[in-house]
Parts: structure tokens; sequence; C-alpha cells
């Protein structure tokens, strides 16, 4: 895989606004093929166009769907596969954060669902594509704020207990886990996954929240584009070709200035490298998604 992407198939999650939308426009850009997964139409369609008018690229689709949804996200890999022969690129993008604990059509609490489920579903979902169109990668937006956090088992679904930060901070240490075990299991298929941490980005993330964090968050974090630079290099760029099982943390951090990339590998919290915690997640998830994906 080449930074030119002419000919490669690329799904972009969240796509509509912030860091998605930039990605899409970054691989757009490249000369992608970029598949646009929205939730809304309509600003979808915006999306979608602002990409066109500013790529110059044709080669756009929008799929719409709600990550909270299994049956919509069953749907839409099905709708993915129909369509593309081909993918060489999925970044799992989308993502809550939730004040308060509200529950999905599924009976699975918002921010675990759109923030892990959805990823471990939707790649497992499409791993035999991924595969088929070798080298291919994966990319999973987690966050530093897995640091603060551990998985309760006992409570992964905030039941007992919900926080909106240790809620968030949770599904994203998850992302991480299921990043990490993933790629054990696709060592030697030439589809390679890896997490990445964007930084603090003025997004639609917060709009959930009261409206002074949202304010904050906006005004005092970095703009999407800039958020996306270090995801869209991960998808396509030569320098990381064949690696995998690794999280990437922009070099805004003091001990990244000297980095000439937009990041750096870096590593993760203790429990991310545990097999068992691994083996559990993976199982739980099993269950909450109701069948099995044969990943070997």
């Amino acid at each position: 895989m080449h930074d030119d992407m002419t000919a490669k198939y690329c799904v972009v999650t969240g796509a509509s606004s912030g860091i998605g939308k930039e990605i899409a426009l970054g691989l757009a850009r490249k000369g992608a093929s970029v598949i646009m997964v929205c939730r809304d139409a309509d600003r979808g369609r915006e999306a979608l166009e602002e990409i066109r008018q500013k790529s110059g690229n044709k080669s756009l689709e929008l799929f719409l769907a709600d990550l909270s949804s299994q049956h919509q996200i069953r749907r839409l890999a099905a709708s993915v596969k129909l369509k593309f022969e081909e993918l060489h690129v999925l970044v799992n993008n989308a993502g809550v954060v939730m004040d308060k604990r509200v529950m999905t059509e599924d009976g699975i609490e918002m921010t675990f669902a759109v923030n892990y489920l959805a990823y471990f579903m939707l790649t497992n979902l499409l791993i035999n594509s991924l595969k088929a169109s070798a080298p291919s990668r994966v990319v999973n937006i987690s966050s530093m704020a897995h640091r603060s956090a551990r998985l309760d088992f006992a409570d992964l679904q905030g039941e007992k207990r919900y926080k909106r930060d240790t809620a968030y901070a949770q599904s994203k240490l998850a992302d991480i886990i299921f990043t990490y075990e993933l790629g054990r299991r696709l060592e030697g298929t030439g589809v390679t996954v890896n997490s990445v941490c964007p930084g603090g980005v003025a997004s639609r993330l917060w709009e959930n929240s009261n409206p002074l964090i949202n304010y904050l968050f906006r005004t005092f974090t970095k703009g999407p584009e800039e958020g996306a630079r270090l995801p869209v290099y991960l998808a396509s760029s030569p320098e990381v070709e064949g690696l995998s099982g690794k999280y990437f943390q922009t070099r805004e951090h003091l001990k990244f200035q000297h980095v000439k990339t937009p990041g750096a590998m870096c590593k993760t919290s203790p429990v991310t490298y545990d097999a068992e915690t691994a083996r559990k997640l993976w199982e739980v998830s099993e269950k909450l998604t109701g069948f099995h994906f044969p990943v070997k």
C-alpha cells in the first residue's frame, strides 16, 4: 500500500462531521474510493458533497447506519460486501459521549454499544473482505482516556453505577484491548489493525453533554482537520506497512515533539496486554452481539 490510495476502497464510520469527515476527506484527497458511513442522511449528503468539492474525488459513497443498532450494523456490512468486491481500509471512528445512561434497542448501554461493540461487530463482519484485499488495514479511534479506566466485567454497562467519563474511558480501553487481540488473531493474513488517540478535538462527540462542557471542549481543543492527520497516516502511509497491534498518540505530547510524523507509537496501560482479559472481553462481546466471529 502506498500513500497514493488510488484504487483503494476505504470505509470510514461517523463520517458526517468532526474527525470522521476529515479522515474521509484526507483519504479522498489521496485518491481513495471512500465509503462514508453516517447516521443522518441530510448531514451525510452535505458532508459527501463538501468532500467531493474539496478533493475533486467523485468516488464517494454514502451508507446510512445507526451504529447503536446491531441490526443496522449487520445490514451495513452486508450492503458494503454486496456492492464492493474489495476493501482495503476500515476506520472505526463513530462514537458518543452520554451524560446519562441510555439503552440501545438491543438492551445495551449506549456508550459501550457505539464506542466499542460497533467496532467489534463491523470489523469482524467485514474481515473476510479485508483478508481478500490484503494488504489491508483497520484503524480504531481510541483515546488516552483509557489510562484512567479498568474493565469491570461485573458492571461493563454501568448498571450498578453510571458515570459519563468512566463509561467513555472504559469503552476506549476496550477498543485497545480488542485491537491487540485482533492483531494477534490476524497474524499472517496481511490485515493489520492499530488504534490511535487523535488528541482532544473539537467535534460533535460531546454534543450530548451539558452545554458548558460542550462549549469548553469546542473552545479549547484543536480542530478536527488536525485530529485526522494521524488516523489518515495510519490508514495510508507506507511507513507503517505491516505494523499491527500497536497504539499511536499525536506528537502534541511533549515527549513526541521530535517526531516528524503526525504521531508516535507508545505503550498503553498494563491491562491492555493481559491475554486473559482480552479473551474474556472477546467472549463477552460475542455473547452481547449474539453470534460467534470465527477469526483465527
